[in-house]
């Protein structure tokens, strides 16, 4: 790869080209004048050659044209076409001299016939589609019925590096972009990188480099990564994606030569994307694979998972977030001020290097008061440093409110977010399950001193995802209870929409419940699987391939269970349907009960906001209505909307009419017991 860099290799550079081509347009008018003498014109112009070519040896790179000639093994009659074609399009004499040279033909552009005729050791294999001058197009070749007589024309492209300009050749913009990055790199992300130089540096220079595919999830890291090797071999690394790549046979050996003659001509290295590919397209999976088989240029291909194995040798490297502690080390090199509470964002946050950078980013502001008041000396010493507590504080909140937005998966499509506002005092349940969900949050808090300070995760990873199981008849407070934690851990809540994991189609379901899993791995947030008897049910004996794979579902769900770093949470109105090895890895078990009468009496004094006017409800006389919490709060609601209706307080009124809807609903009467005295 030349080095396009200083002004004195520039303007070598273009003395040289145009001294080459002074050359190649006396030999053509020694050609059109026989009896002339320019023998010595010749001599001068190669006299020249020599004297430019011997200061050269001050300059770092050599002439694009003698690079030219050295990537591409061109011949020294090759070499002269090359300049004929050049010197039409530089010098308009030139031009005008090929004109005369062939006055049966009208184009008066460059032939083949024609530099047969001026240059020594003509070969007819320079005129061939295999030959370097048209296989990597460095020649444009125009319509007409004979080859000698054809109209030959230098590629723009070429014609520009020839001046000592690299430009991609424009049939490439669009679809193959520079690809940049100042992702920071972790040492674990950088020792991927190191291996992949060692391999190309270290394979034979006669052999096709292998392909080199990084998977995993990371699509920014994967790409710094790809940078970060290409930087260390003095490579260009460009970006392809897999959507770009056209279907169309000719479209695509049109891209593949292209882009090899600009892999060979500046030592660049393509980086095919294809991350956000989904196999549905067979004609796009064809190019992709044609693609894949026919490129013997530096290829790195980026990819979720392994691709099939190819002709062309491929080494697969799996590109993971940073270790815990290498996020640790991160958070203090962004932001030195966090001090302990580093500690807290890497327990609960698998971010990559780009996202932590991103969010250190954010917070600068924040960062840059707290230095302010810190240097800020008062009369008041106390006051001052009530104040640095305050602004830390306060950053620490925000850095948190970032993570959490940063983190927030991609799961529109199967599964919803839920804005959890319930608190502890707005759950009614026994003392010993209340205990038992104080444990969960503990669990989660403390997970990163337990499983990597005091040395759990090191005794291997199975068994540290934290699950928990609510069982109970429905409206217990289940979901409430979900709720409840999401707020107290300030992390989001996805309840899983089990219509659209569970598929018909063999292996759809496993697919899904990666993307739920892996897209929930970097916040660390709650998963809900509401009612999820249907998908965590007993595995059957297999009496046919249904069964086998209804089965695999149900080991993969166990598998990912297990590794989930974040809290997990099934509900399900049928406990005993569970799949006993499900029962066996989940660490909590909250059995939510029916609510007894003094329960109910809990759940109506909490049911109503503070904002919402009421008139003369008795709490006694309501707890007597034998429902469920999830019951209750229809009951408040619908007779909250009779009230808002008349304009009037929610009264016992409106509550019985309401009641009268819900039982309705369940099927049920109400007795006189329930509803004796509510009015008067």
């Amino acid at each position: 790869m030349i080095a396009i860099a200083s002004p004195q290799w520039q303007r070598a550079n273009q003395h040289y080209l145009f001294t080459a081509i002074r050359r190649v347009q006396v030999l053509l008018q020694c050609h059109l004048a026989p009896n002339d003498d320019g023998s010595k014109a010749i001599t001068e112009c190669e006299r020249q050659l020599e004297a430019i070519a011997t200061d050269w040896a001050d300059l770092t790179s050599p002439s694009a044209l003698e690079h030219l000639c050295q990537r591409f093994q061109l011949s020294s009659f090759e070499r002269n076409v090359v300049l004929l074609c050049a010197g039409v399009e530089l010098e308009p004499q030139l031009k005008l001299l090929c004109t005369q040279a062939q006055p049966d033909l009208k184009h008066g552009a460059p032939t083949f016939g024609l530099a047969g005729q001026l240059f020594e050791h003509c070969h007819w294999e320079a005129f061939t589609p295999g030959a370097p001058l048209r296989r990597w197009q460095l020649l444009e070749v125009g319509a007409g019925s004979l080859l000698m007589a054809l109209p030959l024309r230098i590629s723009e492209m070429v014609l520009h590096y020839l001046m000592g300009i690299r430009q991609l050749d424009e049939r490439l913009m669009g679809v193959i972009e520079p690809l940049e990055s100042t992702s920071i790199l972790t040492p674990s992300q950088q020792d991927l990188a190191n291996k992949i130089a060692l391999l190309w540096e270290s394979s034979p220079a006669d052999k096709i480099l292998p392909v080199v595919q990084l998977c995993g999830e990371e699509g920014i890291t994967k790409q710094a990564i790809a940078v970060q090797a290409c930087r260390q071999l003095q490579m260009t690394p460009y970006r392809l994606s897999g959507h770009a790549l056209p279907t169309a046979t000719s479209d695509l050996y049109q891209l593949i030569q292209l882009w090899e003659r600009e892999s060979t001509l500046n030592t660049s290295v393509l980086v095919l994307d294809l991350d956000h590919h989904h196999d549905h397209d067979g004609a796009r999976e064809g190019a992709i694979a044609c693609f894949l088989d026919s490129m013997t240029s530096p290829l790195i291909v980026l990819n979720r998972d392994r691709s099939a194995p190819r002709q062309r040798l491929t080494i697969t490297f799996n590109v993971q977030k940073p270790t815990p502690a290498e996020q640790l080390t991160l958070w203090h090199y962004v932001l030195p001020s966090l001090n302990g509470f580093a500690e807290s964002l890497t327990s609960q946050f698998n971010l990559n290097a780009s996202t932590i950078e991103s969010v250190s980013v954010q917070a600068t502001s924040l960062c840059d008061k707290l230095s302010s008041l810190s240097e800020n000396n008062t009369d008041d010493p106390s006051s001052n440093r009530n104040n640095v507590l305050s602004s830390q504080h306060a950053m620490n909140h925000q850095l948190w409110h970032l993570c959490r937005s940063q983190a927030r998966p991609q799961l529109d499509d199967l599964a919803q977010r839920i804005e959890a506002g319930e608190t502890w005092e707005d759950l009614v349940l026994p003392e010993a399950q209340c205990t038992t969900l104080h444990n969960v949050v503990a669990h989660v808090r403390q997970r990163a001193l337990v499983y990597n300070t005091w040395g759990f995760a090191q005794k291997g990873q199975r068994g540290l995802g934290i699950s928990a199981l609510f069982s109970g008849m429905s409206g217990t407070g289940k979901t409430m209870a979900a709720g409840v934690l999401a707020q107290e851990l300030n992390l989001d809540l996805y309840r899983i929409d089990l219509s659209s994991v569970v598929s018909k189609y063999i292996g759809e379901t496993e697919k899904n419940l990666r993307r739920v899993f892996d897209a929930a791995e970097s916040g660390g947030v709650i998963l809900l699987f509401d009612e999820a008897d249907s998908l965590f049910g007993k595995r059957s004996d297999v009496k046919d391939s249904h069964d086998r794979y209804a089965n695999m579902e149900v080991s993969y769900l166990l598998q990912r269970m297990e590794s989930y770093r974040g809290l997990a949470i099934l509900t399900s109105n049928l406990p005993d349907s569970i799949d006993v090895a499900f029962m066996r890895r989940i660490r909590f078990i909250v059995r939510f009960p029916f609510p007894e009468y003094s329960d109910r009496i809990q759940i109506w004094q909490h049911i109503f906001p503070d904002l919402t006017p009421t008139d003369g409800l008795n709490l006694k006389k309501l707890a007597k209505l034998n429902i469920a919490g999830g019951n209750i709060r229809n009951i408040a609601l619908n007779a909250a909307f009779l009230a808002a209706e008349n304009r009037q307080p929610v009264m016992m009124s409106h509550l019985l009419r309401s009641a009268q809807s819900e039982y309705a609903k369940l099927g049920r009467q109400l007795t006189d017991s329930e509803v004796k005295g509510w009015i008067d």
